[in-house]
């Protein structure tokens, strides 16, 4: 049926639903297997989700729905797309995806630990960064003992490697 024959309150909006990280096209989809975990966990809870929807009316409820869907589908993307890295076999001295590295930056005293992981793994709270960050892309290949420069505006700050460890997926 045409669309001009459907009445004004029967019309439904589609859901906008936020993206998800973007991941550049040609780059590879890498996930530490926690990152799989927790992206397969995320699908369980939104499916849940969907069965205990509360609506008020029906269409409140398809919308609801459709809404939950669409983020599925997203998820559901970005999961066909994944490739784990088994973490133990990453080159143990060198920083690579999975990698948790120590740092100091600028001769400073203070210490900083980061792990470089997926992009929908990335949460800076937990001190985890995105393998396609620009920390992380030129700290890749360093070892123990070299220095990174990340070259900014103003100023260029450097990196000193202290450790690197990779914990077991």
């Amino acid at each position: 049926m045409s669309r001009g024959f459907v009445k004004e309150e029967d019309q439904e909006e589609t859901p906008l639903v936020p993206p998800r990280v973007e991941l550049p096209n040609g780059v590879t989809n890498y996930v530490t297997q926690n990152g799989l975990a927790e992206l397969l966990s995320e699908k369980e809870a939104l499916l849940e989700e969907k069965t205990k929807l509360q609506a008020t009316t029906e269409q409140e409820k398809r919308v609801l729905s459709n809404f939950i869907n669409a983020k599925i589908h997203l998820l559901e993307e970005r999961i066909a797309t994944a490739k784990p890295v088994n973490l133990r076999e990453q080159p143990q001295d060198e920083i690579r995806f999975g990698a948790t590295v120590t740092l100091k930056v600028n001769n400073s005293p203070k210490k900083m630990t980061y792990q470089l992981v997926g992009v929908d793994e990335a949460d800076i709270s937990k001190n985890k960064i995105s393998f396609i960050s620009p920390i992380a892309k030129i700290l890749t290949g360093k070892k123990v003992g070299d220095q990174a420069v990340l070259k900014l505006a103003k100023e260029d700050r450097v990196f000193e490697i202290l450790a690197i460890h990779y914990s077991p997926n």
